[in-house]
């Protein structure tokens, strides 16, 4: 026999479970994608992948899926140019900078609006990263399209100007609007 005690505790521990289970941002679905980049790795390298740009009324939510990375955190940014023709990554120019802003976190004021962070890889080798940042937008002076995403082989310290000490490129993909 239930007493109101057990019932009580029963009905908390359900309601903690959903809103726990459903409060989280990673575990909301994938939006419809307004702009791609399919990432594809810089010479000596296999890092490859793919992002996916939505834009949110909070701002651009972004989620990317990388393989063939080492184990940790590799920096993460949208470069200012389309430009993954040289060897190394380098023709993607440095991180889009359209306020001449200090390099910082991703939501950290000042910032690059390239500027997000890291991706951290698992011991697979497969980095997931999905964050809300207000700044990029998709046109207009902040826009992406027609810039690109580089993924770094070391972490962003989110302070060493201008780069954050990310080290190479590993792969680069230009973003472009969705299908």
């Amino acid at each position: 026999m239930y007493t109101n005690l057990n019932v009580l505790i029963i009905g908390l521990f359900v309601t903690m479970v959903l809103f726990v289970g459903c409060s989280g941002e990673t575990f909301q679905p994938i939006p419809k994608a307004d702009a791609v980049a399919v990432l594809i790795p810089t010479a000596a390298n296999t890092v490859s992948g793919s992002v996916i740009f939505a834009k949110t009324a909070k701002g651009l939510r972004i989620i990317a899926e990388v393989s063939n990375l080492s184990p940790g955190p590799h920096g993460f940014h949208i470069h200012e140019y389309g430009d993954c023709r040289a060897a190394d990554g380098i023709s993607a120019g440095g991180h889009f900078n359209p306020g001449k802003a200090s390099h910082g976190a991703p939501n950290a004021d000042p910032r690059h609006v390239g500027d997000l962070g890291n991706i951290v890889a698992a011991e697979s080798g497969v980095g997931k990263l999905d964050i809300l940042v207000a700044g990029p937008d998709l046109e207009g002076p902040n826009g992406i399209i027609g810039r690109s995403v580089i993924v770094h082989a070391d972490p962003d310290d989110m302070k060493t100007q201008p780069t954050g000490g990310a080290g190479a490129r590993l792969a680069c993909g230009v973003i472009g609007f969705a299908r």
